[in-house]
């Protein structure tokens, strides 16, 4: 059956890539994308996917149950993947009420549309439920934090949310989960870990690291750098969405994993030392004008230690033999190779993210 997908927060970072991935790789499917464009969400990063013919976005907020619903009926919608949320973990902890507004309330309004076009309006006409899925992305930080030792997260573990982002992500997973077993919507939940990539917005650690440094800008590292965190590129994210939409059990939860933890000074200075090798060619010094320690091949005397987030998780790590065993998956882009790609991107599209920070951080001196 060919796909005719509604894609929330389809402008934001995973989002974006995953309508690209998807357009890409499903040549007879459609896809309509429903953003708010708020900070994050950006309207550059779908450029030219209306040459497609298969693309339509729509400006609008998941809080309007009434415009998804529309949107579900005019473009006969048989899928939704769910993306959109608000995901900073700093901006959750000085302003938490967007995270709840978006996170929990909106994916509510989204469940309400599907249940009443997909399942009570048949019903009404004594039809059976149209066919379709609503397939929910969520985050590892669902989970809490582990020790060095402990065993990675599995689709078993126990809920721990330690940030109101978590929690936020948490509440809708179980949302998600209710509508499920309560009314029969047709559901499946990822849980990933984090993603990096292109049109990665330059708040988020690997792309801040990038865009400091041609900037050069002090790389703040939070406590003593000594986070964990397991690292995936977004395109096998996608890819991994794509199999749990083609061969996931309704019902159930996936773990969508990179196997590929990293603390986090360790990302930073990685980072560092790629910039420095990028960045030795004097044709490249002249395009960023480069400041000295980025033209000196010095990037990592640039890293400031700060203050630890409060509440900062000490370890994320995805055990996602699950998605293996069942579906198949595995990353096809090794950490070494994702990487290189991802800052090869920064460098070539320094007009997105300087755009980026401009909408951001009104940083008109850019």
């Amino acid at each position: 059956m060919n796909k005719s997908l509604l894609v929330t927060g389809g402008a934001g970072f995973i989002g974006a890539n995953f309508v690209h991935y998807w357009l890409h790789n499903h040549p007879n499917d459609k896809v309509v994308v429903l953003d708010a464009l708020t900070y994050a969400g950006n309207r550059q990063n779908l450029l030219g996917l209306e040459d497609t013919g298969r693309f339509t976005f729509v400006h609008g907020n998941i809080c309007d149950e009434e415009l998804v619903r529309s949107l579900l009926i005019e473009h006969q919608i048989n899928t939704i993947v769910h993306f959109a949320a608000e995901s900073h973990v700093d901006r959750s902890i000085t302003g938490p009420d967007a995270f709840i507004e978006t996170n929990i309330l909106g994916t509510y309004s989204l469940l309400k549309a599907a249940k009443a076009i997909w399942l009570d309006e048949p019903s009404s006409k004594g039809l059976p439920p149209l066919l379709h899925r609503f397939h929910h992305v969520s985050t590892d930080e669902v989970y809490g934090t582990l020790e060095p030792n402990d065993p990675a997260f599995t689709e078993q573990t126990a809920y721990a949310p330690n940030s109101p982002y978590a929690a936020s992500k948490a509440a809708s997973d179980h949302l998600v989960r209710s509508y499920h077993h309560t009314y029969g919507l047709q559901v499946t939940t990822s849980n990933c870990s984090n993603n990096y990539g292109p049109y990665h917005f330059p708040e988020k650690l690997i792309p801040l690291i990038i865009t400091n440094i041609l900037l050069d800008k002090p790389l703040p590292v939070y406590g003593d750098g000594k986070q964990v965190r397991d690292w995936l590129y977004v395109e096998d994210h996608a890819r991994g969405i794509d199999l749990v939409l083609a061969k996931g059990k309704v019902g159930e939860s996936y773990n969508i994993g990179g196997h590929n933890e990293w603390h986090n000074i360790d990302i930073v200075r990685l980072v560092c030392n790629l910039m420095n090798e990028a960045l030795k060619y004097p044709d490249v010094q002249a395009k960023f004008h480069l400041a000295k320690h980025a033209a000196k091949g010095q990037a990592e005397l640039l890293i400031t230690y700060v203050e630890d987030r409060l509440g900062h998780d000490r370890r994320y790590a995805i055990d996602a033999s699950k998605t293996t065993q069942e579906l198949n998956y595995r990353p096809a882009e090794s950490f070494e190779s994702g990487i290189a790609k991802t800052v090869d991107w920064y460098l070539k599209n320094d007009a997105w993210w300087r755009a980026c920070l401009v909408k951001a951080f009104d940083e008109e001196t850019l």
